[in-house]
């Protein structure tokens, strides 16, 4: 029978025709992301040998830089397993039902799911990813709804390409804060930043509530109507993936897998440390490691699920979303080797070409858009925040310095810009993908759209915005 809670919604947009169009363009031309990457490595590398690096110095660069991101890689997947089990847990799920059951409208599930994923990842972007894709999962259960699956999985992506880098759990922001993390080499050129002149400061508040109206708008602005809509159904996939229930004991030795009692004890272990931890430094610097995350948040999983039995099926259940990750990662670790790494005679790398170009230019007027415009471009080709502004804080921050720009919203130009490559590159996407049994070419039609989009917006906020901040030298404590 009808869905009581579904509307009928006006003729399509021009915005959703374009979505649609070009969500047919990338489904047919993106390449899977495994050659996304590929490509990309190839691109780098013949571009560093073409700025005079030696085929040797490229590929030993690589094959030394392979396995850098190992521990990223495993962190990475974790983020998806954790953040799966606990979305799994049956009191998530049914606030997660809950959420599902609002929106009355293809497009108006689309602006919902886009404004839970932007929110949330201002706390943390993990959490944003895997919560916003299994809201999306059970959004595709209401059939009457019919919700287009790409649409909506390209709002779930949004708190990656728009507003995680701007919350608190900014690798960069978190890195300035944070003296005891701050490399002895660049202490110097940057100081200690706090968050009230990075992620909190009223420019950067202003910068992420700009960005999160922007997406929403062109979320139920460019989400097809539900006569064209293309569903989960339609895509050949199942969105109901509940954890499956208690088999009976069939033996005494299981008792302990139906028991809280080792959960009990593990809680209580971890309860422990985390008291200490916290105690130790700044909750937010603490709860933002994504160690101390993904600890506390698989133990969040498992006392939620209460049993080990039930833990344990949600794990199996998420770790396919993490195929991608544990073979791609690797890849991307020798792309940013050879961008960085891999010098010309006179030791000059890829990257730091590309920063001389943006920056040499420039003057304290144009800095914001020329450093914007830069942390793009190596977005796009180098997808790690927070390694990669150790890389690049030196002599992006030095020419802050030079040209008295405040040095607090210099990491939130980074961080703003770095954020919106995000949305077509699909290193991020692994984890969502995995969840929503999606390839990359389903959603980026839709997420270059949000591109587009906010690309002017924040670079010209960005501009316009950082002569309200004055300079101020480098604090060291």
């Amino acid at each position: 029978m009808p869905d009581p809670l579904v509307t009928v919604e006006p003729r399509q947009s021009g915005l959703a025709r374009v979505a649609t169009r070009t969500a047919a363009w990338s489904e047919k031309w993106f390449p899977n992301t495994l050659v996304f990457a590929l490509l990309v490595l190839a691109v780098v590398a013949i571009a560093a040998m073409a700025g005079g690096a030696s085929p040797a110095t490229v590929s030993q660069t690589f094959g030394d830089g392979f396995w850098d991101l190992i521990p990223f890689t495993m962190q990475m997947a974790m983020v998806a397993i954790g953040g799966y089990v606990v979305a799994t847990a049956r009191p998530v799920r049914r606030a997660i039902v809950a959420l599902a059951r609002i929106p009355r409208t293809p497009r108006g599930a689309v602006a919902m799911v886009a404004t839970v994923s932007l929110l949330s990842a201002l706390l943390n972007w993990g959490f944003s990813l895997i919560f916003s894709a299994l809201l999306v999962r059970r959004l595709a259960e209401r059939e009457n709804l019919r919700v287009d699956y790409r649409a909506a999985s390209a709002a779930a992506y949004l708190g990656l390409g728009g507003s995680w880098a701007l919350g608190l759990s900014s690798s960069a922001a978190q890195l300035q804060a944070n003296p005891s993390s701050i490399p002895d080499s660049l202490l110097p050129v940057t100081g200690v930043i706090p968050f009230r002149e990075t992620i909190f400061a009223w420019q950067s508040l202003l910068l992420a509530a700009v960005v999160v109206v922007v997406c929403v708008t062109v979320a139920f602005l460019s989400a097809p109507r539900a006569d064209s809509a293309r569903t989960a159904a339609d895509l050949g996939i199942d969105p109901r993936d509940p954890v499956e229930d208690d088999a009976p004991r069939s033996r005494p030795g299981e008792w302990l897998e139906y028991s809280p009692l080792l959960t009990i004890v593990v809680v209580a272990l971890v309860g422990g440390w985390a008291i200490q931890e916290f105690a130790a430094q700044d909750p937010i610097v603490a709860i933002s490691g994504l160690n101390t995350y993904n600890l506390l948040f698989l133990t969040l999983g498992l006392l939620l699920h209460w049993r080990p039995r039930r833990f344990l099926a949600a794990v199996t259940k998420a770790v396919p979303a993490t195929g991608g990750v544990l073979i791609q990662f690797p890849f991307y670790a020798g792309i940013a080797a050879v961008m960085t790494k891999a010098t010309d005679g006179s030791g000059t790398s890829i990257s730091h070409h590309l920063a001389s170009l943006f920056t040499g230019a420039g003057n304290a007027a144009t800095f914001p858009l020329l450093i914007g415009a830069y942390s793009v471009v190596l977005g796009f080709l180098i997808p790690s925040g927070g390694g990669k502004w150790v890389i690049e804080a030196p002599y992006v921050m030095q020419a802050a310095n030079d040209q008295h720009v405040n040095l607090g919203w210099t990491v939130q130009i980074y961080n703003a810009a770095e954020a919106l490559p995000n949305l077509i590159n699909p290193f991020w996407m692994l984890p969502l993908l995995g969840v929503l049994s999606l390839k990359a070419r389903d959603i980026v039609g839709y997420t270059v759209l949000y591109l587009f989009a906010l690309l002017p917006v924040v670079l010209g906020l960005l501009t316009v915005l950082s002569p309200t901040l004055p300079y101020h030298p480098p604090v060291m404590h």
